[in-house]
């Protein structure tokens, strides 16, 4: 099994809401997502999946979320902007998108050094359809 990983970075603001509903203070933080995947074969340039390619992917995503309150955006509104969540986010926006036979192992967000959350399912079914 051959695995690569990339990281990218965005800034974020976010408040959590509480068990008892109330939230927490408005804060910032300088996240960093790192995408794991893996293949069992590489491909005809003898790579997983070209590094620039799957950065280019997980910049897309994560742009939608960079210089903003995450509480705005609609899928934060149904659900906590934790980082579990974001990870969470990320991971099911990449995986549909990935080449036939890369699978996504998981995706791992820091909120600040030394916290993080990682996103991973036990299945196959978020790779590209193949088992």
């Amino acid at each position: 099994m051959f695995t690569v990983s990339v990281e990218t970075y965005f800034w974020a603001s976010h408040r959590l809401v509480l068990p008892d509903s109330s939230k927490e203070p408005l804060h910032n933080h300088n996240w960093s997502v790192t995408a794991d995947l893996s293949s069992e074969k590489l491909d005809s340039m003898a790579v997983v999946m070209d590094f620039q390619k799957l950065k280019e992917m997980v910049d897309n995503i994560v742009a939608e979320f960079d210089n903003t309150a995450l509480n705005e955006i609609s899928y934060f509104q149904q659900n906590n902007p934790s980082a579990e969540n974001v990870a969470k986010f990320i991971y099911e926006k990449l995986g549909p998108k990935l080449p036939k036979g890369v699978k996504l192992q998981s995706i791992r967000v820091v909120e600040e050094p030394g916290c993080s959350a990682k996103y991973e399912t036990t299945d196959d079914t978020n790779s590209s359809g193949l088992r």
